[in-house]
């Protein structure tokens, strides 16, 4: 995986601390061209992923790179799926059957099911599962997707139902039909870990809240750095500015510290707030990188001694 990726959560009204704040991105955003001007900026500052939610209006930016193949050659979708309102707001509106008519592809016997109102409830729920990962997929068709994540929402569900094997299936199901890497964002990552690790899911690709403050980190910034620390998994740290509860250079310095630390996202409004943060990751590698290669020389001189 990359180092710094680029998420969306500006884009859709989502801050963690501010609802006004929220609201004033909502609006701002609701121009598709803000949004794809903000994308190039990120592109041009270095930064080759969008780790993205499967909102509706991400096939509106698909459909933009597509056309524009030589602007985005270098740029990757991390998708990360589902989009948990785009199902509740269709479930609200037409039921759940005929939600499900609407998501799952026509093709299949599963569709023919929920067409005629048979329950699914008991019926082939791999099968289906796998039908709605198609699903999420289709706006992604033709665009480099080498990480596909679980969203947080449903990734949590799934533990505190205990429902462990759903892991599996879409671990499986992403390896096989889309040659990916399977990612799971969760707010308990050491819970997460455990279930990973029983199932079968090894050195696992994991997104979770890591920051300073210990901000929606459930079970506590110890239990967080310790597994970082001693735990095989690939670790990619998420609100690392606790929706700006911290500077930019603060958080960032606390990340790069946690050695293992694989990658990087964020979200930022504005292309001043893109170029800050990916210099502020920018020096802190370097750095890291300055003080481990004397340590290195050190060892290696103490070994051939």
């Amino acid at each position: 995986m990359d180092r710094v990726l680029f998420g969306d959560n500006q884009f859709f009204g989502i801050n963690h601390m501010s609802e006004e704040k929220a609201r004033a991105q909502a609006m701002r955003f609701a121009d598709i061209q803000e949004i794809i001007d903000l994308l190039g900026a990120a592109y041009d500052s270095g930064i080759r992923v969008f780790m993205c939610t499967t909102h509706d209006r991400i096939s509106e930016i698909c459909a933009h790179v597509r056309l524009h193949p030589e602007r985005y050659s270098g740029l990757e979708f991390y998708p990360c799926m589902p989009y948990a309102h785009k199902y509740a707001n269709a479930v609200t509106e037409h039921g759940t059957i005929e939600a499900l008519k609407r998501f799952l592809p026509a093709e299949g016997a599963l569709a023919a099911l929920v067409r005629g109102g048979v329950s699914v409830a008991t019926r082939d729920i791999e099968g289906m599962a796998r039908l709605l990962i198609d699903a999420e997929m289709k706006m992604f068709s033709g665009l480099k997707t080498p990480v596909i994540f679980l969203q947080n929402v449903v990734t949590d569900l799934l533990l505190g139902m205990g429902i462990k094997d759903a892991f599996r299936i879409f671990a499986d199901h992403v390896r096989e039909r889309y040659n990916a890497e399977p990612g799971f964002i969760t707010m308990n990552l050491p819970h997460l870990l455990d279930v990973l690790e029983e199932v079968g899911i090894p050195n696992p690709i994991v997104c979770a809240n890591i920051n300073k403050i210990g901000f929606r980190m459930c079970g506590g910034i110890d239990l967080y750095e310790d597994a970082i620390a001693s735990r095989k998994f690939r670790p990619v740290a998420m609100s690392v500015l606790a929706s700006g509860a911290i500077t930019p250079r603060e958080a960032i310095e606390y990340v790069c510290r946690q050695r293992n630390i694989e990658s990087i996202v964020f979200g930022a409004s504005s292309k001043h707030h893109i170029k800050e943060i990916k210099q502020h990751i920018d020096a802190c590698d370097g750095e890291a990188q300055k003080a481990i290669i004397p340590l290195a020389s050190t060892l290696e001189a103490r070994q051939t001694a």
